[in-house]
């Protein structure tokens, strides 16, 4: 099918991310079993809950306080939370500006306000510019309140820019989001370590 729309996920598609650096912050912070409330493939409903916008960061740092059973100030939580955020590669940036010439360019994140400032100004920081910039529109499930795998927020995506199903690609490293997107009739793209989006075949020569 041709592809005339790419939807892009952020953490490990655009932004390199790591997510034992949160954990090994947080255990150095005497928060041992972080691990148990969230991975990449696994989110339990506390952090669900600040993901899709239902709870503020004050609401989050002191629900990592009251989980965490230690005195952990707010700078140091923000920290921990913030280590898995790494870099854009320049190649990357790169690639997406010239697709930009071919194809309508969407951005659908699970992510949080804090890691939301904190990418933003790495991105700004490395480039002077926004992922808004880069993208036509970016959906970040802390914004509208869903989250993916769930249908509902991909059909958000197609029903507010006019996209026909069958036209568009998403692209992910997480196979689990893929459901909601394949309810939607949305074609996918697993983007299987250590490929990155430079080895994706269809934009060989873009």
């Amino acid at each position: 099918m041709s592809v005339k729309n790419i939807i892009f996920d952020l953490g490990g598609v655009i932004l390199n991310i790591d997510f034992k650096k949160t954990e090994d912050a947080f255990v150095d912070l005497g928060f041992e079993d972080f691990r148990q409330y969230m991975t990449q493939f696994h989110i339990t409903p506390f952090f669900e809950e600040y993901e899709t916008g239902k709870i503020d960061d004050a609401a989050f740092i002191r629900g990592i306080q009251a989980i965490a059973g230690k005195t952990l100030l707010p700078e140091q939580i923000v920290t921990a939370w913030n280590a898995l955020l790494l870099n854009f590669p320049p190649e990357r940036i790169a690639l997406l500006e010239q697709l930009s010439k071919q194809y309508r360019l969407f951005l659908l994140s699970n992510t949080n306000a804090l890691h939301h400032a904190r990418f933003q100004q790495k991105l700004y920081d490395q480039t002077g510019k926004y992922l808004e910039d880069l993208f036509e529109k970016a959906y970040y499930s802390h914004a509208v309140h869903l989250r993916k795998p769930a249908a509902a927020i991909y059909q958000l995506v197609l029903d507010e820019n006019n996209l026909q199903p069958q036209e568009t690609l998403f692209i992910d490293d997480t196979p689990s989001n893929f459901k909601g997107a394949e309810e939607s009739g949305i074609q996918t793209f697993y983007l299987a370590p250590p490929m990155t989006i430079l080895d994706i075949p269809l934009f060989k020569g873009s």
